[in-house]
C-alpha cells in the first residue's frame, strides 16, 4: 500500500455516498452499416416489394447513390423509386429526426430538384399504424 493510500485506510471503509440525481445524457446510436437495412426499413421494403409487384412502380433500390452536398458531406438516401410515369423519388425513412439529417435532406431537395424527396417515418399502432409522411 502506497504512503498516500495508508492515510485513507480506514476513513472510506463501509462509506456509501449516495450522489445527486443527474440528468442522463443523451447517447447518439451507433453509426449504421452501410447497406444493410434495420427493422423499420425492411418493412417499408416488403411494401415496396409488394407494389412492384402490383404495377404500382417500375422499380427500387436501397442506399443506391450518394448525393454530395458540400465539401466533405453527402447524404445517402435510403430508397430510390422509379415510378411508372418515369419520377424518380428519393425517400429517406426514419423512426426519430435528428437536426442534421433534416438539414441534408431540405439541402439535398433544393440541390437536386429533379427528385422528389419524400420522409417516412413508423406511426405506433396506437397512432394507427402506417406511414406519417412529410415531403421536401
Amino acid at each position: 500500500m502506497s504512503v498516500g493510500a495508508s492515510r485513507w485506510k480506514g476513513l472510506v471503509t463501509g462509506v456509501t455516498a449516495k450522489l445527486p440525481n443527474m440528468p442522463k445524457a443523451r447517447v447518439r446510436q451507433q453509426q449504421p452499416i452501410p447497406n444493410t437495412m434495420n427493422k423499420t426499413e425492411e418493412r417499408y421494403a416488403v411494401e415496396l416489394d409488394v407494389r412492384q409487384k402490383a404495377g404500382d412502380i417500375a422499380w427500387w433500390a436501397f442506399e443506391p447513390l450518394k448525393l454530395r452536398l458540400a465539401d466533405r458531406t453527402f447524404y445517402t438516401p435510403d430508397f430510390m423509386i422509379l415510378h411508372t410515369d418515369g419520377a424518380l423519388e428519393i425517400v429517406e425513412i426514419k423512426g426519430h429526426w435528428e437536426d442534421d439529417a433534416r438539414v441534408k435532406i431540405k439541402v439535398a431537395a433544393k440541390q437536386y430538384w429533379m427528385f422528389r424527396f419524400t420522409a417516412l417515418r413508423a406511426k405506433r399502432k396506437k397512432e394507427g399504424g402506417g406511414w406519417a409522411r412529410e415531403e421536401f
